[in-house]
């Protein structure tokens, strides 16, 4: 036969359904990758993965990497992909205890906008080119990040059933999205920001994802902008 299946993973997109072909190759049967055992992806060796990895840590643009490297940067921009999707993969897959959840919008810094829009706020999802972006933050220093299309309960409210356990305690400003997720099995506490309401003052707040926004925010920004199809990897990034 000329192709056999084997149970390794894709060094591509990971699938774990790869066929030996008769060259001595293997081919992933989803992307159709073609790819030897004994080589690393991309055909890198392991000082070149070191020393991207390094640069990748230390916040380096893939121009920069390229340059240092001497590597090719389409190969870069991929051994960064490769890094990033790797990154996803290692937020937890559920929260439990206290979580605090929020979206925001992606694009100009706030401090920017009139004062009249920072005063009085913006209607949430209309009439913004930013995109929007779901986040939950556990108070052991965990957080999640996620796009999404817009901001109904129907959307965020089945996200947050899925990435945390029931019993948890959430901590969420007063939009009207979250109201109801107690019936999901939580205890729900509410921070009024619309009346400079930070904390409940029983330790109840969601000042750990503005922290976390706000970083976001910049390290986004220092990138001079994402393509939208690839922000859930540059999230990859941040969440840990």
């Amino acid at each position: 036969m000329d192709e056999e299946l084997v149970k390794i993973s894709c060094p591509k997109c990971d699938v774990k359904k790869v066929y030996l072909l008769s060259n001595g190759k293997r081919k992933c049967s989803l992307c159709e990758y073609e790819f030897i055992l004994h080589r690393l992806p991309l055909y890198l060796t392991k000082d070149q993965w070191k020393e991207i990895i390094t640069w990748f840590l230390l916040e380096q643009s893939s121009h920069n990497i390229s340059v240092w490297t001497g590597l090719e940067r389409k190969r870069v921009l991929m051994a960064l992909t490769l890094i990033r999707t790797a990154l996803i993969k290692d937020v937890p897959e559920i929260f439990s205890g206290t979580v605090e959840v929020d979206e925001t919008y992606l694009g100009s810094q706030w401090k920017n906008k009139r004062k009249t829009i920072r005063d009085h706020g913006t209607k949430r999802g209309r009439g913004t080119k930013k995109q929007l972006v779901l986040g939950i933050f556990c108070h052991n220093d965990t957080a999640w990040a996620e796009v999404v299309d817009e901001v109904g309960a129907e959307t965020l409210q089945p996200l947050i059933s899925r990435k945390v356990s029931t019993g948890s305690i959430i901590c969420s400003d007063t939009w009207k999205a979250y109201t109801g997720i107690a019936s999901r099995g939580y205890v729900h506490h509410l921070v009024n920001h619309g009346e400079n309401q930070y904390s409940d003052g029983k330790g109840n707040h969601i000042n750990g994802l503005e922290g976390f926004w706000g970083i976001l925010e910049k390290k986004t920004g220092f990138k001079g902008g994402i393509r939208q199809e690839k922000l859930p990897l540059y999230l990859g990034e941040y969440v840990s």
